[in-house]
C-alpha cells in the first residue's frame, strides 16, 4: 500500500492541496478539473455569487448524472440477467435438461 502524496488542485481561482495515492493522481487531476468546470458553468458570469451555493449546485448536477449512470448500469444489468437466462432454458431445452 503506497502512502498518500500532497497534490495540488485549482478549484474556482481557489488552491487545495488532497493527499492521494500516487497511482490516483491522474484520476484526483481529472476530477478537480470537472469540478471547476461545473462550478464555473454554474457560476456563469455572476462573480459575486457565494462559493458555496455555486459548490452546492455543481455537486448536485454531478451527483445527478452519477444517479442517473447507476440507474442506467442497473437497467443494463437487468437485461444481460433476463437474456442469460434465457438463454439457459433455451440450453437445457436443447440438451433435454429438466
Amino acid at each position: 500500500m503506497s502512502a498518500n502524496e500532497p497534490v495540488s488542485v485549482h478549484i474556482l481561482d481557489r488552491e487545495y492541496t488532497v493527499g492521494v495515492a500516487p497511482e490516483e493522481r491522474s484520476s484526483l487531476m481529472a476530477a478537480a478539473k470537472l469540478l471547476d468546470s461545473r462550478m464555473r458553468d454554474v457560476r456563469g458570469s455572476n462573480r459575486m455569487a457565494a462559493v458555496d451555493r455555486v459548490a452546492v449546485l455543481a455537486a448536485l448536477n454531478l451527483a445527478h448524472e452519477l444517479q442517473q449512470l447507476r440507474d442506467e448500469q442497473h437497467a443494463r444489468n437487468r437485461e444481460v440477467e433476463r437474456t442469460l437466462q434465457d438463454l439457459h432454458r433455451k440450453l437445457d431445452g436443447a440438451l433435454g435438461a429438466p
